[in-house]
């Protein structure tokens, strides 16, 4: 018999509608699993087991009354730390938030509630999600279930650990550079960044530089695109909106796409002499071959633009980083990376930071022109394989470690530019210092707005190369 925490958000959700399991069941199988495996992987930041009962209750009632039901009641979905839940602690990995509590439910907290999920936890981030690794000082570090030795990635890296350790089949993330991407490469899982416009930040939110979203890690495709349906829900007074799918994104999961002309890039893109794996170059080997099995057409193409181009995309970050609303007197509490673009961030003028937001724009401009005819550019997602806790994190020389995760995500933060939707699936293993590990590549599309596509793409590689659901130690 099949295990609750083997089980897909959607067939989870279905056994729950059939009355095979009842929300009850589920979330005690849940809060076990996570009191048990969380600890040693770093997933949570805080649990939430009172209220996920509450949801869990009225979730059952929900069952009792019968009538529409919504897509995924009873199904456990924790959130990451960056985002707030009303009443529950919003601490977004930094000892300067240590005690807050959100005052409102963010947007994605809304649809995920209206959605029927359980939120169990709050999943662990880096301090206010900047670097590609989650290791703060308020939590434990998020690990691989792979290889506990190794980073689950960042910033979503709490998401990516409950996932991949099987406490939850979905997990909400968020990124701004790479930060879905980076954690399902490293654990094994899918992750998809949509196109800016597609999940608005209302109703409390706003878009900023338009370089962040939220989104999902899942174990399937089908898992991805249910959960896009759910959270690209309009809201009012939105900045960016995309017209919506043709149907649903989860029909384009059932979707075959026709003849694409794919690109194939190994070159790093932002750091131009970053070091490439080996196990990184095959996952691309391995992903072309089977894509050109499927009848798509693979081309090799460039890189669309400097090292020193993609540099514009550094004071946008740093402003980023700076515009955190964080008391004077808490300043002494942040690590010190965060102090370190904190400080680049006040060295930037208004005029700089214009010219920095066009000088994006523009790289926009030039990816179009470079890969004018393509479809769909394939990457590795990492350049290596994730590094051992503690290993890239470097307090006392926060330049090194900036340049270390650039280096480490030289493809990923192209497609935040862009605004275009990206994916990494986890297509290959490798066995890398004794110990088999998951590697992502990255499937990024080269048109605004076209998760169908690359949903569709995905699907037939998971349908065509089946990838492992749990790393082998779960």
């Amino acid at each position: 018999m099949t295990e609750i925490h083997e089980l897909s958000a959607l067939d989870l959700a279905a056994a729950i509608r059939s009355g095979q399991l009842s929300p009850g069941e589920v979330l005690d199988h849940t809060l076990e699993r996570a009191e048990r495996l969380g600890p040693e992987v770093g997933a949570f930041a805080h649990y939430t087991p009172d209220h996920a009962r509450g949801q869990a209750q009225a979730a059952t009632e929900r069952l009792r009354a019968g009538g529409d039901l919504p897509p995924f009641l009873g199904v456990p979905v924790p959130i990451k730390d960056l985002t707030m839940v009303a009443g529950l602690p919003f601490e977004a990995g930094s000892a300067a938030f240590r005690g807050y509590v959100a005052p409102v439910d963010d947007g994605v907290t809304t649809l995920l509630e209206q959605a029927g999920t359980v939120m169990v936890g709050k999943t662990t981030t880096p301090e206010v999600g900047l670097p590609p690794y989650t290791e703060p000082d308020v939590a434990p570090p998020a690990r691989s279930p792979w290889d506990l030795r190794r980073s689950a990635g960042g910033s979503s890296g709490g998401a990516a650990a409950a996932v991949a350790a099987g406490i939850a089949p979905v997990a909400h993330g968020s990124d701004g550079g790479g930060s879905i991407r980076i954690p399902a490469s490293a654990s094994g899982l899918v992750g998809l960044k949509p196109s800016r416009g597609r999940i608005s930040k209302g109703p409390h939110g706003v878009d900023g530089t338009g370089g962040s979203t939220d989104g999902v890690v899942t174990r399937t495709v089908r898992d991805t695109a249910a959960f896009l349906d759910v959270l690209s829900q309009p809201w009012p007074g939105d900045h960016y909106r995309l017209p919506g799918p043709r149907t649903t994104f989860l029909d384009a999961a059932d979707r075959r796409p026709d003849r694409l002309r794919i690109g194939v890039l190994n070159d790093p893109i932002t750091v131009s002499s970053a070091p490439v794996h080996d196990s990184s170059r095959a996952a691309v080997e391995r992903a072309a071959r089977v894509l050109e099995g499927l009848g798509h057409e693979l081309v090799e193409t460039t890189v669309p633009f400097s090292e020193e181009d993609w540099a514009a995309f550094q004071p946008m970050w740093a402003v980023g980083a700076l515009s955190i609303p964080i008391r004077p007197e808490a300043e002494e509490l942040l690590v010190p990376l965060t102090r370190f673009l904190r400080d680049q961030g006040r060295g930037v003028t208004g005029l700089e930071l214009l010219g920095a937001i066009t000088a994006a724009q523009q790289l926009a401009r030039a990816a179009a022109r470079t890969w004018a005819g393509l479809d769909v550019v394939l990457t590795p997602t990492l350049a290596t394989p994730s590094p051992f806790i503690g290993a890239m994190r470097d307090d006392a020389d926060p330049v090194a470690d900036f340049d270390a995760q650039k280096a480490f995500t030289p493809w990923t933060s192209t497609w935040n530019m862009l605004g275009a939707p990206a994916i990494s699936v986890p297509l290959h293993r490798a066995e890398v210092d004794g110990v088999t590990l998951p590697v992502g590549v990255h499937l990024g599309a080269t048109r605004l707005g076209d998760e169908e596509l690359l949903i569709s793409l995905a699907a037939a590689l998971e349908e065509a190369d089946p990838w492992p659901a749990f790393a082998p130690t779960v």
